[in-house]
């Protein structure tokens, strides 16, 4: 049985990555997408699917790159399709990554939102994982926002003051079919032309989507889900040390008296007793 172990990161790795040409030119790009997506998808969850035109002078039709988050998934994919008409009456190749460098530095970058989810309930299920906001607080420093207002007010046109906006977000993620949970936190800030409440209230609520979804971002970093086969997932949850940074929690928070500082310890305490988952 083969064992793989799935990050919240955007994947990279070459035995992730497959190409894939011989696409016939009498099928369109979305359809050669959906074609591709049915197959592959099949063997497990994809971060990116691109089909593109063959460039002259190669002979009309396509290519495809496709990226994996399972290694383990990519290679059986690869063996079982290559040289498969597939979708098409002529056969496929189906080819892993030869690319020797990364164009990417090993610090990886964390998976978006939107994918976050995608992966978590593939694997997991709709009911496998839930996320809960502990708080979210609006931080604006009401004294440094009147002080760039006076200093502002005098050069924006059209009868609107620049406002700032700064709101932080405590979550909690929770495996209750694991009995594991974590906690992020994350802060986000703008600044804009206020014209009216109407433009402050779209603002605000922005701000409060966007903190949130950070927050969820940040939670995730912190979980491996492990492929046993046969469907099987383990979830384990691994120590970060950008979970809890300085900047993210400085000056920010008391939550239901119970302040920032000591949650990141409970968190770390938790973490040491449990050792603790596109489009074209």
């Amino acid at each position: 049985m083969e064992v793989d172990i799935l990050e919240f990161k955007v994947p990279v790795e070459n035995h992730k990555t497959l190409f894939v040409w011989d696409i016939q030119p009498n099928y369109t790009e979305d359809q050669v997408y959906t074609g591709l997506l049915t197959w592959f998808g099949s063997f497990g969850p994809l971060h990116l699917l691109k089909v593109i035109p063959n460039a002259a002078p190669h002979p009309r039709g396509f290519y495809a790159l496709l990226k994996f988050y399972s290694g383990v998934q990519a290679s059986t994919a690869q063996r079982q399709t290559d040289g498969r008409p597939l979708f098409q009456n002529a056969p496929l190749k189906v080819r892993l990554s030869a690319q020797r460098t990364h164009f990417l530095s090993d610090c990886r970058r964390p998976l978006s939102h939107a994918h976050c989810l995608e992966l978590a309930n593939h694997c997991l299920g709709f009911n496998g994982w839930t996320s809960d906001i502990i708080t979210l607080k609006e931080l604006t420093n009401e004294e440094e926002e009147e002080e760039e207002e006076e200093e502002e007010e005098q050069v924006e046109e059209g009868g609107g003051r620049r406002r700032r906006l700064k709101f932080g977000c405590l979550l909690q993620l929770s495996f209750p079919q694991h009995g594991l949970t974590t906690r992020a936190a994350a802060v986000v800030e703008d600044s804009f032309t206020c014209t009216g409440p109407d433009v402050l209230l779209q603002n605000r609520s922005r701000l409060q989507k966007r903190v949130r979804e950070r927050a969820l971002v940040q939670a995730f970093s912190s979980v491996l889900l492990i492929l046993l086969g046969a469907g099987k997932v383990m979830v384990e949850l691994k120590q970060t040390s950008d979970q809890f940074l300085p900047e993210l929690t400085a000056g920010v928070l008391q939550v239901n008296e119970v302040s920032w500082r000591e949650v990141a310890a409970d968190e770390e305490e938790t973490a040491d007793e449990e050792w603790d988952l596109t489009g074209s």
